[in-house]
This record gives C-alpha cells, sequence and structure tokens, in this order.
C-alpha cells in the first residue's frame, strides 16, 4: 500500500508541475487568444501562489515536501526510492533532472519573475457579480 501511495504522490507532483506550466502557457495564448477564464482572480491566485511556494523552498535549500513524502512511504514499503515502477519510470524521468542546486533556484527564481510580469501584464479580474472563478464575458 505505501508503494501505491508513493505512486500517486508521484503523479500529484506532476500535475503540479502541469498546472504551474501550462497554467502559465494558458495564460500568455489565452492572452491573445481572448480567452476569459485566464483572468480568473481565483486561479490566477493559486497559480502565483505555487511558484512562491517552488521559489521558497529552493532558496531556502529544502527539498520538494513531495518529494520527501514520496521517498519516506518507499522507504517504509522497504523499496530503494525511486524504483522503477511503471509509474516512476514515465514520470520520474520528466519531472527529476541531475543538476546542480543553484540551476533549480535560477530557473524556478526566472520561471516566478515571468509569472509575475504575466500578473501585471495580464491582469486578473474580479467580476462584478462576485464569481472569483470565471470572469465574465465582454461580449
Amino acid at each position: 500500500m505505501h508503494s501505491l501511495t508513493a505512486d500517486g504522490i508521484l503523479v500529484a507532483h506532476f500535475l503540479f508541475i502541469a498546472f504551474v506550466l501550462g497554467g502559465q502557457g494558458c495564460i500568455v495564448v489565452g492572452y491573445f487568444r481572448n480567452w476569459h477564464w485566464i483572468r480568473s482572480f481565483l486561479f490566477r491566485v493559486c497559480h502565483i501562489l505555487a511558484i512562491a511556494v517552488v521559489i521558497a523552498q529552493t532558496w531556502a535549500d529544502k527539498l520538494c515536501p513531495l518529494t520527501t513524502w514520496e521517498n519516506a512511504l518507499r522507504k517504509t514499503a522497504g523499496e530503494p526510492t525511486y524504483t522503477e515502477t511503471f509509474v516512476q519510470h514515465w514520470l520520474g524521468r520528466l519531472i527529476y533532472y541531475d543538476a546542480p542546486a543553484w540551476v533549480f533556484t535560477l530557473v524556478y527564481s526566472i520561471f516566478g519573475a515571468v509569472v509575475l510580469l504575466s500578473w501585471i501584464w495580464i491582469k486578473p479580474e474580479r467580476n462584478p457579480s462576485g464569481n472569483i472563478l470565471i470572469p465574465e464575458s465582454r461580449g
């Protein structure tokens, strides 16, 4: 069960990364395609907080809590960390890279600056109806 839970955490880790990267891509593309949902205040707050957490943990020289939790579960299951299960084999290769810590700190910081600049350039909206999830159509 611990191994299966660890695989689930790996999937959650991948989805978190997809949200941060894909969310930024959607914000930029959505600006040019006039997608109103990319201006959702709730979406944008969640997105900027997600990258802020990543930046803070790298500047503090801390491992991602998801990685720590996954490794602890694998160890409890009697597995070496990052064994080659199906899920780990495919998702792990997409998520984990071997580089010095400063490279990740730099990359995450630059990406965070891009997210912050897009917050200024492509402003989120709170619509008058009070719905902070989906902005009203202007249309």
